[in-house]
């Protein structure tokens, strides 16, 4: 996919203001450590996460959203009434029904003839949005639109501690299983796109690639109907990183992006083995990276965008620079973005506690 007239205008982020130490989580588990003998510390020893965040209890992922979307409108500079799409990207929703986009697109005040709807697709949701909303600028079906999600993890992570110290039956490989629930977080993330015509950054979305290798769609996997998440991590950080390593064979050939002329790469956070594994296979300099995986955990769809707006917002470009937003999802998903980098708007707050 390739695009000539659309823009990433601007980025809005809501951060949760309480921490959740690894370490403490660990202290939470101490009964089922203590069954099976598990040493202290190999949780983030093995995920490289210090600490997480959470939301109040009871948090609905709209409010967040609305909060980061609101903000990410105001950078723009772009009026209310020029935005003719909301995406809502996020796994985490109010409800089944109706779509949480509507509940945010009320608040915001945006159109009544604003084409609005949720998207879930595990890790990806937020990008898919982009990539939508990028497809309706370029056709001239709107001028502006905003992909917004929030995911609220508070629930899996203590779902998850409650059934490892309850179920005695469990065995150390079926701890395992659990590994990848226990680094999930919260985070709110929204991204406005732009027509050129109407952008005053410049920052060009160049194109993109996307890759699905289906057959892993067991690795990682929820029922919905219990916040319990089994995953496979060790199989799905190696099938994901495969998955990526095609993708950005294919990205490069669409647009054009070379290892050579990225300057800056931001990625779905999941762990410091996954991410050593992925700049090996994709033969790019980790340096070039900016992580948030230590202090925010895996943010589901919220990480990749999030990131973004923090390594942008902690070292604005000097001058024009080329970014590469690499997404790997569970299912295995796969999308990854091309940017010319001129302007960063961003506006994020963390809540108090």
């Amino acid at each position: 996919m390739k695009y000539s007239r659309v823009a990433i205008e601007s980025l809005g982020y809501t951060l949760p203001g309480e921490a959740v130490t690894t370490a403490e989580i660990e202290q939470r588990l101490a009964p089922v450590y203590e069954r099976l003998k598990l040493p202290e510390g190999r949780l983030e020893l093995m995920t490289g996460i210090a600490e997480r965040r959470f939301y109040a209890p009871g948090t609905r992922p709209s409010a967040m959203s609305i909060e980061s979307a609101r903000r990410a409108i105001e950078a723009s500079g772009i009026a209310p009434s020029d935005f003719g799409a909301l995406v809502h990207g996020s796994v985490c929703r109010d409800f089944l029904e109706p779509a949480t986009a509507c509940r945010v697109h009320h608040e915001l005040g945006l159109p009544d003839d604003c084409v609005i709807y949720d998207v879930s697709n595990a890790c990806l949701g937020l990008l898919n949005g982009m990539v939508q909303v990028a497809n309706m600028i370029e056709l001239g079906q709107v001028r502006a639109g905003i992909v917004v999600g929030t995911e609220c993890g508070r629930n899996l992570v203590e779902g998850t501690i409650a059934q490892l110290n309850q179920d005695t039956s469990l065995a150390r490989s079926d701890i395992k299983l659990a590994v990848a629930s226990l680094t999930i977080g919260s985070a709110s993330a929204a991204v406005v796109l732009a027509d050129a015509a109407i952008s005053s950054t410049g920052n060009q979305l160049l194109g993109g690639a996307v890759h699905c290798r289906t057959r892993h769609h067991g690795l990682c996997q929820s029922d919905g109907h219990v916040e319990l998440m089994q995953t496979d991590s060790e199989a799905l950080m190696h099938e994901g990183v495969a998955t990526g390593k095609a993708t950005f064979a294919r990205l490069q050939q669409e647009i054009g992006l070379t290892r050579q002329t990225i300057d800056r790469t931001f990625c779905h956070q999941v762990g410091v083995a996954h991410r050593k594994l992925l700049f090996d296979a994709l033969e790019l300099d980790p340096e070039i990276d900016f992580a948030t995986l230590e202090v925010l955990g895996n943010t589901g769809s919220a990480a990749l965008p999030i990131t973004m707006a923090l390594g942008l917002e902690e070292r604005p470009p000097n001058s024009e620079e080329r970014l590469a937003l690499l997404g790997i999802g569970s299912g295995i998903n796969c999308v990854m973005l091309g940017c010319q980098w001129h302007e960063t708007r961003v506006s994020g707050v963390t809540e108090p506690i």
